[in-house]
């Protein structure tokens, strides 16, 4: 499946709810879960993890894992699930991923990850891609990174996704990470072009139109991250430029979610577990900070209905 324009998988923010919210806005762009790791599908509540919305199609599941065959079988589960693709995750820094032997660590062992990708794509027949960093600690030359890409590609996988900063795995922590190193563009250009088979998507620091334009002049795709969870209807301008797609209002937004909300409300689900994925939907607007404050406030208690996002919705009218 090839996909222009993607929203990143990002832990404790893409959930369902905020998959199904963000459709509503975009409807042509590719969706991310958060990211599942091997142990939780096959040890814990599967139904938990992978249960989704048909609405948020096109959607693919990230994993985290590093033995291959409970790859595999987590890939397969994923397929019979619905999902559209499956992406492994050798792009996260964080102390405890790194302790399960999975994440940006695995840049380190190409071999490995070239056999997982091997035993995913053989026991599912949706497509198997990579999101990984441009490299890892002293691991940061060029020269590494296009080894990295040769030998997982010869395994099968076609599409990269490269966030385009180094991963510290020692001395920085995840959230300093996000910001040091500088970005390197030109490093994921470079690797198109030594790779004009493959789909090369990149990741990072995308935050307008124009910059997702310039990276498309050079490689196949871009994969935004925090300005679409931050400001989630800028989606509506990827939608209009790259889709020729109007995308309904963000009152309208609001009010087709309403019947979502509703139904989870009566499923048990606590009101902030949803609008807390919607704050930023008026950003820069009038009344926006008196939206996200009535929400902030009375989104949290515990008799809290699709009320509360009527009445913030007043604040922006």
């Amino acid at each position: 499946m090839k996909t222009l324009i993607s929203v990143a998988p990002m832990m404790d923010w893409t959930d369902r709810h905020c998959r199904f919210f963000l459709r509503l806005i975009a409807p042509h762009v590719l969706l991310y879960t958060e990211m599942v790791t091997t142990g939780a599908i096959l040890m814990g509540d599967k139904h938990r993890y992978l249960a989704f919305n048909l609405e948020e199609h096109p959607l693919a599941l990230q994993l985290g894992g590093s033995d291959p065959k409970a790859l595999a079988e987590c890939a397969k589960i994923a397929e019979d699930y619905g999902y559209d693709e499956v992406n492994l995750n050798i792009g996260c820094p964080s102390d405890r991923v790194q302790n399960g032997r999975f994440g940006a660590c695995l840049m380190a062992e190409p071999e490995l990850v070239a056999e997982s990708v091997a035993a995913m794509q053989e026991a599912v027949n949706i497509p198997i891609t990579i999101k990984t960093r441009i490299g890892i600690d002293d691991l940061d030359s060029y020269v590494f990174l296009e080894n990295f890409v040769k030998l997982v590609s010869q395994a099968g996988c076609e599409t990269f996704i490269i966030h385009a900063r180094k991963a510290w795995l020692k001395g920085l922590s995840p959230k300093q990470n996000r910001e040091v190193p500088e970005l390197n563009y030109p490093r994921v250009y470079a690797v198109k072009q030594a790779f004009p088979g493959l789909n090369i998507h990149i990741n990072g620091g995308v935050n307008s139109i124009v910059g997702i334009e310039e990276h498309l002049q050079q490689i196949d795709g871009v994969m935004i991250g925090r300005e679409a969870y931050q400001n989630p209807y800028f989606l509506a301008d990827v939608e209009k430029t790259f889709f020729d797609y109007i995308s309904p209002s963000r009152s309208e937004v609001l009010e087709a979610l309403l019947p979502y909300v509703q139904k989870q409300l009566l499923s048990g689900m606590k009101l902030s577990n949803i609008t807390r994925h919607v704050l930023g939907l008026f950003q820069g607007l009038p009344g926006a900070r008196a939206y996200r404050r009535h929400l902030s406030t009375h989104g949290p208690k515990a008799e809290a209905d699709t009320s509360v996002i009527e009445e913030a919705i007043a604040f922006v009218a």
